[in-house]
C-alpha cells in the first residue's frame, strides 16, 4: 500500500558553490548556501584545501556539521610556487593558486555528479579561470557572487577606467587602495581580469538589497557601467548562519556575558576585521582614544594578518596601565568572536569598523551605527556606501597611508567617537535602513524574490 504520508520534496535546483580565500569571502558564499539549502536547492560545495586561517578551517567544519544534506567536494589545490607570482599576501597568493588549479579539477570534480548541477556560482577573484571551464568543458551556466557592495561592483567593471566611473556617486581617485594604482602587482592583475570577465558570465549576485545601495543597483542593470554586464541581482543581506545546538546549550562567551552587565545601547564595538593588523603605533593610539572617551567599548584585536600566527598576548600592547584604567568599561579581548551575536546585543551602540562588506551588512541587519575606518581594498568604498545611507560617517582626516598605516592620533579618534555616539540623527538613520533589510529578506521582498527567481530559472535547466 502506498505511503499516507507526505513526501519530502524533490530539489527544485542543484547549485554548486566554489568560494576562495578569506572570511570575508567564505562567510557570505556559507550565508548563501545555508540560505538555498531553506529553499530546497540541492547543494555541492566546493572546498579548496588547504585554507589559509584557522577560522576558514572552523567555519567550515561548523557549517558541514549543521548541514548535512550540503555535498562537500574537496578541491586539492596543485602544486603552485609562490615565487611565480608578484605577491607576498598570503590571500592573493591564494586566490592565485586556486584560479589556477579550477581547469584542471573542476570537470573532474563536477563532470561525474549525478544529477548535474543547474549552476555553478564562484567567487568574483576567481572568474576569469572559472566562466570559461564552466561554459566550455562542464555545460553549465556561470554566476559570480560578488562579495562586496554594489558600488565596488561597479568600480571593478570599470576599471581600469578610473577617470568615468559610473553607478555610484563617492567613487573617485582618492578611494581607489593603492594596491591597485601598480599594474605589475599580482591583485591589480587578478582584479582586471576577473572584471574584464563579468560581461562573460551569467549573471552577477550581490550581498546587498535595494534600499541599501539604489544607484549603484540602477545604473548597473541599466547599463550605464558596463555594456553587456548580465542582470546584477541583490540578494542580500545573507543572514548569519544557525548554530548547532546540542543537548546541552554552549557556554556563552565571555564578550557576550560582559555585554549583558552594560546598559542599553551604550557600548562601542571595535573590531577591524578577520583580514586587518593594525600597527603597534596604532594600536596604542586607538586605546588613547578610547580611554579618553569615557565610552564603555568591546574591542577585538588583531595583531597578525593571518591567525595562525598571532599567538601573542595582550601584555605590553597598549602601555601606559591601559588595562588598569579602563577594567571598569572596557573589554580587550583577542580570540575568533561571533561578530554577528555582538551586533545583534541590544548593548551595542556603534561600530568602529573597517567597512569589510559583511560587517557593513551586518550592522545594518541591527541598527548599528558605524565609524568607517578603511584599512585596505574596497574598504573606502563601502565606506561610502555607509555615509550615503546616514548610517555612519567617515572618520575625520582618514587617507590611504603606506599600506594603510597611517597612524590616527587618540585625539581624532576620541573626537569621532563622541560624534557618532552623541549624534542622534545617524541612530535614526540606521534604525531606518534595519527596517528595510528586515523588508528585502521578507516574504515578498526585493532580495528574497530575486533569488526566487534565479532558483526557478535553475531549475528549468
Amino acid at each position: 500500500m502506498p505511503s499516507s504520508a507526505n513526501p519530502a520534496p524533490q530539489p527544485s535546483a542543484h547549485v554548486a558553490l566554489l568560494p576562495s580565500a578569506g572570511m570575508g569571502h567564505l562567510t557570505p558564499f556559507l550565508r548563501l548556501a545555508s540560505y538555498l539549502v531553506s529553499l530546497n536547492c540541492h547543494v555541492t560545495l566546493l572546498r579548496p584545501l588547504p585554507v589559509v586561517s584557522s577560522a576558514e578551517s572552523l567555519q567550515f567544519s561548523d557549517f558541514l556539521s549543521s548541514h548535512s544534506t550540503v555535498h562537500c567536494l574537496d578541491l586539492h589545490l596543485l602544486p603552485f610556487d609562490p615565487s611565480s607570482a608578484n605577491s607576498t599576501d598570503p590571500f592573493f597568493l591564494q586566490f592565485e593558486s586556486i584560479s589556477r588549479s579550477a581547469p584542471v579539477l573542476l570537470p573532474q570534480l563536477l563532470l561525474p555528479l549525478d544529477p548535474k548541477p543547474s549552476a555553478l556560482i564562484t567567487d568574483i577573484s576567481l572568474a576569469s579561470s572559472v566562466a570559461p571551464v564552466s561554459r566550455a568543458r562542464l555545460n553549465l551556466p556561470c554566476f559570480v557572487l560578488f562579495t562586496a557592495s554594489a558600488s565596488m561592483l561597479s568600480f571593478c567593471a570599470s576599471f581600469p577606467k578610473t577617470d568615468n566611473i559610473s553607478g555610484s556617486p563617492f567613487i573617485d581617485r582618492s578611494t581607489i587602495p593603492p594596491v591597485l594604482r601598480d599594474p605589475n602587482n599580482l591583485f591589480t592583475q587578478q582584479f582586471s581580469n576577473n572584471g574584464a570577465t563579468l560581461a562573460a558570465t551569467d549573471g552577477v549576485l550581490v550581498n546587498t538589497f535595494d534600499a541599501l545601495e539604489p544607484r549603484a543597483l540602477a545604473a548597473l542593470n541599466r547599463g550605464e557601467v558596463l555594456e553587456g554586464l548580465p542582470r546584477v541581482s541583490a540578494i542580500g543581506p545573507l543572514m548569519p548562519l544557525e548554530k548547532k545546538r546540542g543537548r546541552s546549550a554552549p557556554a556563552r562567551a565571555r564578550e557576550l556575558e560582559w555585554l549583558d552587565g552594560q546598559p542599553e545601547r551604550s557600548v562601542v564595538y571595535v573590531s577591524f576585521g578577520s583580514r586587518t593588523a593594525l600597527s603597534e603605533a596604532q594600536i596604542k593610539e586607538l586605546a588613547r582614544g578610547l580611554e579618553r572617551s569615557g565610552f564603555r567599548f568591546l574591542w577585538v584585536i588583531k595583531t597578525k594578518v593571518v591567525d595562525k600566527e598571532d599567538k601573542e598576548g595582550l601584555e605590553g600592547l597598549f602601555g601606559d596601565g591601559f588595562m588598569e584604567k579602563v577594567k571598569e568599561r572596557g573589554l580587550v579581548v583577542k580570540d575568533w568572536v561571533e561578530q554577528e551575536e555582538i551586533l545583534a546585543h541590544g548593548a551595542v551602540a556603534a561600530f568602529v569598523s573597517h567597512c569589510g562588506w559583511n560587517s557593513v551588512t551586518e550592522a545594518a541587519m541591527h541598527g548599528v551605527r558605524v565609524l568607517a575606518w578603511p584599512r585596505i581594498g574596497d574598504q573606502r568604498i563601502n565606506a561610502g556606501v555607509v555615509e550615503a545611507a546616514g548610517m555612519g560617517r567617515l572618520l575625520k582626516g582618514w587617507e590611504w597611508g603606506c599600506g594603510g598605516e597611517k597612524v590616527v592620533a587618540g585625539e581624532v579618534v576620541e573626537e569621532a567617537l563622541r560624534e557618532i555616539m552623541e549624534d542622534a540623527s545617524v541612530g535614526a538613520c540606521a534604525a531606518c535602513v534595519r527596517e528595510e533589510a528586515v523588508r528585502a529578506v521578507g516574504v515578498g521582498g526585493s532580495s528574497r524574490e530575486s533569488l526566487a527567481g534565479l532558483i526557478e530559472k535553475w531549475s528549468k535547466c
